[in-house]
């Protein structure tokens, strides 16, 4: 069943196109949609700069400055990122203020979550009632414990990543709609237990402050009733190829942003 979770894997050095398609669970956005976004991005940055530019020098040199939103390796900047997933009405927010102190110290509750360092993308993503680190330098999917979960979020930003967590509703998908049906091993294959109590792929502590009570029962009426949405379509690739579409005709200049 861990082959019904989509999963891009390392192709250059294209990670943020990796993190977005494994965010939304399919091929959303191509590196060439990126490229868009941050030339509109780089148009309304440099629109702002000209009005306080002084000489015809200042001018040329703004004009030949290099983006700021993606380079010749692929790489794409957070504000790339922030405008695809507006397209479906999603939003990053950074969870280093303290005011989101609380989102860390009980993470099983949001949906997903985009970590950056060093130029890398990832997500970690909530599928049904299962946590799975969907980065594309894995070779799979990895589950990712309740427990663990705020552990490992701790670990990454020890490790010096910038953790975003994903506000608004995800796209419909195969693999959560089937993960609301079942649940897991570490190996992929499909758990006898009833409860969201499986040791992760990457570790497990018993940190009290990190852990959260994660046993729920198996509700019968809930299970026959995601059993029926499962005949229900994720969005197809002409309904994400119109959502682009629309999007970049409402903001193909600066002026209609």
């Amino acid at each position: 069943k861990m082959d019904s979770i989509y999963h891009e894997k390392q192709e250059g050095f294209l990670c943020a196109q990796h993190c977005l398609n494994n965010l939304l669970q399919g091929l959303f956005f191509t590196a060439v949609d990126l490229a868009q976004f941050a030339h509109q991005l780089d148009e309304q940055e440099l629109a702002t700069m000209v009005e306080g530019a002084g000489t015809s020098d200042d001018l040329r040199r703004l004009h030949e400055q290099p983006s700021s939103n993606m380079d010749d390796s692929g790489y794409f900047s957070i504000q790339v990122i922030n405008r695809a997933l507006q397209v479906w009405n999603l939003e990053l927010v950074p969870t280093m203020s303290p005011s989101m102190k609380h989102v860390l110290d009980d993470p099983i509750h949001q949906s997903a979550f985009i970590c950056n360092h060093q130029q890398h993308w990832f997500t970690i993503r909530k599928l049904g009632r299962q946590w799975f680190n969907l980065d594309s330098l894995l070779k799979k999917p990895r589950l990712v414990s309740d427990t663990y979960l705020c552990l490992f979020l701790t670990q990454l930003q020890m490790e010096g990543y910038s953790i975003f967590v994903v506000r608004g509703e995800l796209p419909s998908s195969e693999a959560d709609l089937l993960l609301q049906v079942i649940t897991l091993d570490a190996t992929g294959h499909e758990t006898a237990s009833k409860g969201n109590s499986i040791t992760s792929f990457t570790g497990s502590s018993s940190s009290t402050e990190c852990q959260s009570s994660t046993d729920e029962s198996f509700d019968l009426e809930l299970a026959t009733a995601i059993s029926a949405s499962l005949e229900e379509s994720p969005p197809s690739v002409e309904e994400t190829r119109q959502r682009r579409i629309e999007y970049f005709a409402r903001h193909h200049n600066p002026e209609s942003s």
